[in-house]
């Protein structure tokens, strides 16, 4: 990832509204895809299909070598999960995790999904997540800086006695799915990463991972899939911000009402 970070023209902004709106419909088609009995595959293809029916290319797919256009985990995976044969059962949680690019400018959002009736303890953890969106996103405006926001989610998720995970972090986004600044979820010690102060025409990633026990992750063997190290359950919510003069403006939000 460059130490640059892209300030957006009007024409750019306008461009990745465009994919961003793509982008949201896609997880909106993702959630309602979560289903008793269907594979994550089959959840992948339906997302696969609307991206590209509507004009755009899933950014996921060949990222890195990554073999699909999202991903999708489930219960105790906290991120990048490969879809495939595993079966989606009522009871589980499920997030989708997704980016489309349009016209050359990028969107991503994810969301955590029940599926039929769900633990009152997953329940809940689905929606201190989201909410930690919004916490953090009080704080994304003009003048701010990048920890700002990560204070914000760690406090709240904190005191629901959750846990955010430190060895993944949002992203600047634009024309490409990752650019600078990073965007942690937590407080970080004072140098240990950069923290840019907030200006109009930035374009960000806030995404809480947030964890029922200990935030404390490993990636299994496929090189991919996240995990919590106890197994506990976790949680993914993610939108793309724009900085602008007075409040924030959430580019893919509008499919997730």
């Amino acid at each position: 990832m460059s130490e640059t970070i892209h300030i957006k023209s009007a024409r750019d902004i306008e461009l990745m509204r465009q994919a961003c709106k793509i982008t949201a419909g896609a997880r909106s088609i993702g959630r309602q895809a979560v289903k008793d009995g269907l594979t994550t595959r089959q959840i992948d293809k339906a997302v696969h299909e609307f991206i590209v029916k509507s004009g755009a290319v899933p950014s996921c797919l060949g990222y890195e070598g990554y073999p699909a256009a999202t991903c999708i985990s489930v219960n105790e995976e906290v991120i990048h999960g490969i879809p495939g044969r595993r079966i989606v059962r009522n009871g589980d949680i499920v997030s989708i995790d997704l980016c489309a690019t349009y016209k050359g400018f990028v969107g991503d959002c994810a969301g955590t999904y029940a599926c039929g009736e769900v633990s009152e303890e997953a329940r809940r953890l689905m929606e201190v997540t989201r909410q930690a969106f919004f916490e953090g996103l009080r704080y994304a405006k003009a003048g701010n800086r990048i920890f700002d926001i990560g204070g914000a989610v760690q406090d709240y998720v904190e005191s629901f006695g959750f846990s955010v995970v430190r060895d993944f972090v949002g992203h600047g986004i634009g024309r490409d799915m990752h650019e600078a600044p990073e965007v942690p979820n937590y407080r970080p010690s004072h140098g240990r990463r950069p923290n840019p102060r907030l200006v109009p025409g930035m374009t960000i990633c806030i995404e809480p991972m947030v964890c029922a026990g200990d935030w404390h992750v490993d990636i299994l063997r496929d090189g991919w899939t996240v995990v919590t190290v106890d197994r506990s359950l976790a949680a993914h919510y993610e939108n793309t911000v724009l900085i602008t003069d007075g409040e924030p403006e959430i580019l893919t939000m509008a499919e997730d009402l």
